[in-house]
């Protein structure tokens, strides 16, 4: 990367540091991940985010260590679905896997060696017993003996500990009030403190790539998925892993309980987790719940400079006819917006002339990155259905270059006496601009 590069990036990731500070994020990932000849750059990146400010609930796994453990034991390995049968002596290997990945997870966090991206970070690393385990019990006929699930998560204590400065990190057992330990699933102990502490991003690191899953062929954007559109493609993804559907099944049920955001981030690709975090679209699969994530709605004077940052390139090109700041300060009152992550990503205006029933849609604008997905066409109905309230019986646009996108949604074509009377007094002939006509 250039010099020139390295500032655009870190320019571009500047909205996301800002808004990151002291935030909570659970991350959460498996065994697998854990044995991965890269696993210590993720726990670079780890160290990074907490260098950043956010506020950091790592959550473990250990299946492939226990299933070592078990292998060399002679041991057999039982499972009911997805749950592992865990009597005393599977109980002995996951406490002596759990126990052992927890210590080289805190070894690795406790780097500060100048040589490496850790240097000088002294990031302090806190666990206990904040969760709180009863057993699942005997289920299809089969006892599940020392196999536990969530009972209940000592948020308070967690939250002391990140507002210490420190990592709270959380292995894959808990403990129940009689003193008897459970092996958990590390997939339900992240959702539940997730849910528990209102954690603002639920972070799965997967082994798979989500972004070949191909979950989402449908949606318009196979990256970010409303929890309904997540929860329709779950039950229609019977070709995922279990692993993967483990995941997916996760991501929902933490939507449910109010976990705005949930990624899903493959773990093969270099520094996914910044990208996913600190990058506009990212690199995973992002389930939310939050409706202003990407919503349509009446401009405001806080979106005058993203409005003019769209708009100018086309206004550049001829495309658009040029505002001023003050033009669309007063004008704003009349234009809707499409906000993505807080980027004004598409915008329009309807300028009604009620003396001829007739509003112009006009100052239409996506951006680059986000065309050919219907955003455009969502704007038009947004406007159609704004022109309706207001009594107007039909709306026009003017164009030099788009004049087939209106064609193909209802317009025909007009004559410049079809306008409203103000309108015809400032037409610019030199422009010569198509007039389109749609009636409502």
């Amino acid at each position: 990367m250039n010099p020139a590069e390295f500032v655009r990036a870190l320019r571009a990731a500047a909205p996301y540091v800002h808004a990151h500070v002291d935030r909570v994020f659970v991350l959460a990932f498996g065994g697998e991940i854990c044995a991965r000849e890269d696993f210590e750059h993720f726990l670079y990146d780890i160290a990074l985010l907490h260098s950043l400010g956010v506020k950091l609930v790592l959550v473990h796994g250990a299946r492939p260590q226990i299933e070592q453990r078990l292998l060399r034991q002679g041991i057999a390995s039982r499972h009911q679905g997805s749950l592992r049968i865990t009597d005393a002596d599977t109980l002995q290997c996951v406490l002596d896997a759990a126990g052992s990945l927890r210590m080289a997870i805190e070894a690795k966090l406790s780097t500060s060696l100048a040589s490496t991206p850790m240097g000088g970070a002294r990031i302090k690393v806190v666990g206990g017993n904040w969760i709180v385990a009863k057993p699942v019990g005997v289920r299809n006929g089969v006892d599940h003996q020392h196999t536990g699930e969530v009972r209940r998560v000592d948020a308070e204590s967690i939250r002391q500990v990140l507002d210490q400065g420190r990592i709270a990190l959380i292995s894959n057992t808990g403990y129940s009030p009689t003193g008897e330990i459970f092996n958990l699933r590390y997939e339900d102990i992240a959702t539940a403190v997730a849910m528990e502490l209102a954690a603002d991003k639920l972070v799965f690191l997967v082994n798979s790539n989500p972004d070949d899953w191909k979950l989402a062929a449908d949606t318009g954007d196979a990256g970010q998925l409303s929890l309904g559109e997540a929860t329709r493609l779950f039950e229609n993804a019977a070709h995922l892993a279990e692993s993967d559907r483990a995941h997916l099944a996760a991501a929902l049920a933490a939507g449910r309980g109010g976990v705005k955001r949930t990624h899903l981030v493959g773990a093969a690709e270099e520094g996914a987790l910044l990208r996913e975090l600190y990058t506009r679209d990212g690199v995973g699969l992002m389930v939310y719940t939050d409706a202003h994530y990407e919503a349509v709605r009446e401009a405001s004077i806080e979106d005058v400079g993203g409005i003019l940052a769209l708009i100018k390139p086309l206004e550049d090109a001829g495309v658009l006819v040029p505002r001023s700041r003050e033009q669309l300060e007063l004008e704003i009152g009349q234009f809707d917006v499409m906000v993505r992550d807080g980027l004004v990503i598409a915008c329009c205006a309807l300028f009604p002339f009620p003396a001829k029933s007739m509003g112009e849609f006009s100052c239409v604008a996506v951006h680059a990155d986000y065309r050919g997905e219907g955003r455009a066409e969502a704007l038009l109905k947004r406007a159609e259905d704004t022109a309706r309230q207001q009594g107007l019986k039909q709306i026009f646009a003017l164009t030099t270059t788009t004049e087939h996108w209106f064609l193909e949604h209802g317009f025909v074509e007009g004559r410049i006496e079809d306008l409203p009377v103000q309108k015809q007094r400032i037409y610019n002939y030199r422009r010569n601009s198509i007039v389109l006509v749609k009636t409502l």
